[in-house]
């Protein structure tokens, strides 16, 4: 296993990044179809195709998902997207051909180097042209690539956000992978210690202002910025799920976002995290209530993984400096 949600089988993951601009758009793509639910959490979000995965509506399976930058203009990498996968002739089946089903979220990266630039089609097109099974580029790269954290205390202390993933194996073969988008307007925070790992810096200083007691003052009216955060992300499972499950289960996931960022689902943040399930193995000995925590705690170890694995941009550092 390489600790990745492409451990299990039929995931994909490719990235656009653009570091010149800070922007760009990651694609996890499910080309045989998997059945999909999302949970929408926070307060200010960008999203696409989110209504048809609600239990009872139409479709079933859905070809990929995207996570972008760009705030609501990167919503148009999802095209892109979806004319890669109809060159392959993927998609939901229809009288006049097939439409693939192709649900988006999105960040603000627009503070972070040229917010001219954003994620569109042609970017979600390349995404799916480096689209592979294998090792999953982390840190400054597709969504993460202008993601920031930490801004209680202004952009003046923020840290560099980023995508990270992760993975766990579970009995009877069943696997569950994350994939994250880390854009938050919160701390994050190791769940196993408590301790600050990235996030709000006193100004001047490389001191945490959580653990500086400089906390109190989180969203001020003074610097709280409605559109400037956002945590995305999507967790993958081989299991045999019903529409109905894979929704339950991006909700349990979400809660991994709980156990690592702080705070979370706020007004300013528009947290949303989709589950996919592609039904290769039956849960068997596996409660969905099991699969679902072990996804929260996959979602929060792929946030550390992205935080640990984001370099220096923009002047902006990161953990792994650059």
């Amino acid at each position: 296993m390489l600790n990745a949600i492409t451990d299990v089988e039929g995931i994909k993951v490719g990235h656009h990044t653009d570091l010149e601009a800070g922007t760009g758009c990651t694609v996890i793509l499910c080309e045989e179809g998997a059945v999909a639910g999302v949970d929408v959490r926070g307060s200010a979000s960008g999203t696409r195709e989110t209504e048809l995965l609600r239990p009872m509506n139409l479709v079933q399976e859905v070809n990929a998902v995207v996570l972008a930058g760009g705030s609501a203009f990167g919503l148009d990498a999802a095209g892109g997207v979806m004319r890669y996968l109809e060159e392959s002739g993927r998609g939901f089946q229809t009288p006049a051909g097939r439409v693939p089903i192709v649900p988006a979220a999105v960040l603000f990266d627009l503070g972070l180097g040229n917010p001219k630039v954003r994620p569109d089609a042609e970017a979600g097109y390349r995404a799916c042209l480096t689209a592979a099974s294998g090792e999953v580029a982390e840190g400054n790269v597709g969504a993460g690539t202008g993601a920031t954290i930490g801004k209680s205390q202004g952009d003046v202390g923020r840290m560099k956000g980023g995508v990270g993933t992760a993975s766990r194996a579970l009995p009877g073969g069943i696997v569950i992978g994350a994939i994250v988008a880390v854009n938050a307007g919160g701390d994050v925070v190791d769940p196993d210690t408590g301790r600050t790992v990235a996030g709000a810096r006193m100004p001047g200083t490389a001191r945490f202002a959580r653990e500086a007691g400089a906390a109190v003052g989180l969203w001020s009216a003074e610097l709280e910025n409605p559109v400037g955060n956002t945590t995305l992300g999507a967790v993958a499972t081989n299991a045999v799920l019903t529409k109905e499950e894979a929704n339950k289960l991006a909700q349990m996931a979400q809660d991994g976002l709980a156990l690592a960022i702080r705070p979370c689902h706020t007004m300013a943040d528009g947290d949303t995290v989709f589950a996919l399930a592609t039904g290769k193995a039956k849960p068997e000995g596996v409660s969905l209530s099991a699969l679902g925590a072990v996804a929260a705690e996959v979602v929060a170890a792929a946030i550390l993984r992205a935080v640990r694995q984001a370099e220096t941009l923009l002047g902006v550092p990161g953990l792994k400096g650059g």
